[in-house]
């Protein structure tokens, strides 16, 4: 079933992040999303949760209190199917092979490709991110590892991405944008990891918050991609 709930309290994406976070921690809930405009929160699960199991779990200065209950026959129809969801991410990662392709089809040169297809990942990635970089931060440390324990680096990354991404594409020291984007990338893809590990359904800020992705094996599958790649490069440069 889907319950929505109104909460007050909520200022900024900040809070967004601590309600999203703390009610995901409950083990009944199987999915979170909540809506900092309208005050609401909206719950996923297998069966009810007392209201007061959701208020003792969130921080003080936040109020919960239920407003609708969906049945789980109502809710299932209007549901993405999880291909609609990924859609978005599907045509850039597309649009990218296909344009990183057409730049050495002629003569072609896989670590060229490679590197190419990293710089315009990382490039178009970073812009997505930054279309709403107040509310990236939070989103990101939900599971980012590092992004969690220092907020700055969550605040410098879209910027690190399009400085590593020019590197890519201007082939400027190229070993070491392969070095740092070896440890970023496997630091998100730990986070990733143990999020689908936990079976926890939060929103991934891999293109941002502007677009609503979930957090699915897909975002794994391409940060693994990308360190695959970087792998190869680095050993071939």
């Amino acid at each position: 079933m889907t319950t929505t709930y109104t909460i007050t309290g909520m200022t900024c994406g900040g809070c967004k992040a601590s309600v999203t976070k703390h009610l995901s921690s409950l083990d009944l809930v199987e999915q979170v999303e909540v809506n900092l405009e309208k005050e609401e929160a909206q719950l996923k699960s297998s069966s009810s949760i007392e209201t007061k199991l959701l208020q003792d779990v969130l921080p003080e200065k936040f109020s919960i209190s239920i407003k609708s209950i969906l049945p789980i026959e109502e809710n299932t129809s209007k549901e993405k199917s999880k291909l609609q969801q990924l859609q978005p991410l599907i045509l850039i990662l597309g649009y990218i092979t296909t344009a990183s392709f057409l730049l050495h089809y002629k003569d072609w040169n896989q670590q060229a490709f490679m590197l190419d297809f990293m710089g315009l990942f990382l490039i178009v990635f970073s812009f997505f991110k930054l279309l709403d970089l107040k509310n990236f931060p939070a989103s990101f440390a939900m599971y980012d590892p590092l992004a969690k324990r220092i907020r700055i680096y969550a605040w410098l990354y879209p910027f690190l991405e399009t400085s590593l991404g020019l590197m890519f594409l201007m082939r400027f020291e190229i070993k070491l944008a392969l070095s740092i984007t070896l440890v970023v990338l496997s630091l998100t893809t730990l986070g990733v990891t143990k999020t689908l590990l936990d079976k926890k359904s939060i929103q991934c800020a891999c293109l941002g918050t502007a677009l609503k992705l979930p957090m699915t094996e897909a975002t794994f599958i391409e940060n693994a991609i990308m360190i695959a790649m970087a792998i190869i490069t680095i050993n071939g440069a």
